[in-house]
């Protein structure tokens, strides 16, 4: 039976300190040349950045706009009261920019309201004035009728019907309405101790 010749192994050759330094300074010869652009990134990247300004200079200047603020402040109470007045004149005039333009807002705001009803009461003063329909109980007084008007509600929880009413003293110019008559109020301004009505017309007559 033939023998099998034994496997060649290939020689290894152990790398010794002198062959390792060698082989750096070999490589630190080769690479001798111009550095590459990747290198030179890799170089920037790793530079410590350093700051445009640095913290001396941020307080001196700061030393000097303190300097330079303390140059030109008032120093005798004279001054200093000259300097006040010319800020409390500052602060006037900036008053009275901004309520003009807040007066010119508003005549703009009441432009763009619509008109005012024809059936609106200029006694009564802005917004709209209440009307109610009530019965004259009374009409002794001149130019004066009383008139009561009746309201109903439902009781939130019981569902039952309350009943009450409230009692008006009305301006009547002309003496035109008389008890029993059913007629529509309006609200109007003051006119006596009591009167905050006036009687528009008469609905209904009393038969």
């Amino acid at each position: 039976m033939a023998e099998t010749p034994p496997e060649e192994t290939p020689e290894t050759t152990e790398e010794t300190p002198e062959t390792l330094v060698d082989e750096v300074e070999t490589a630190a010869t080769e690479g001798a040349g111009e550095p590459t652009t990747a290198d030179a990134e890799t170089l920037e990247a790793a530079a410590p950045s350093t700051p445009a300004v640095t913290r001396r200079d941020r307080l001196e200047q700061r030393r000097a706009a303190r300097r330079a603020t303390a140059d030109t402040s008032p120093k005798t109470p004279e001054e200093r009261d000259a300097a006040r007045r010319e800020g409390r004149k500052e602060k006037a005039a900036q008053r009275r920019r901004y309520r003009a333009r807040l007066k010119t807002k508003r005549a703009e705001h009441r432009a763009a309201q619509p008109a005012q009803d024809a059936d609106h009461a200029p006694e009564h003063g802005p917004g709209r004035p209440k009307v109610r329909t009530g019965l004259v109980i009374s009409d002794k007084p001149d130019k004066t009728i009383v008139v009561r008007i009746d309201y109903q509600r439902r009781h939130k929880r019981y569902r039952k019907i309350l009943r009450s009413s409230v009692t008006l003293h009305v301006h009547d110019e002309r003496n035109d309405a008389h008890a029993g008559d059913t007629v529509q109020v309006q609200e109007c301004r003051p006119m006596s101790r009591t009167k905050r009505w006036r009687l528009v017309d008469v609905l209904e007559r009393a038969r």
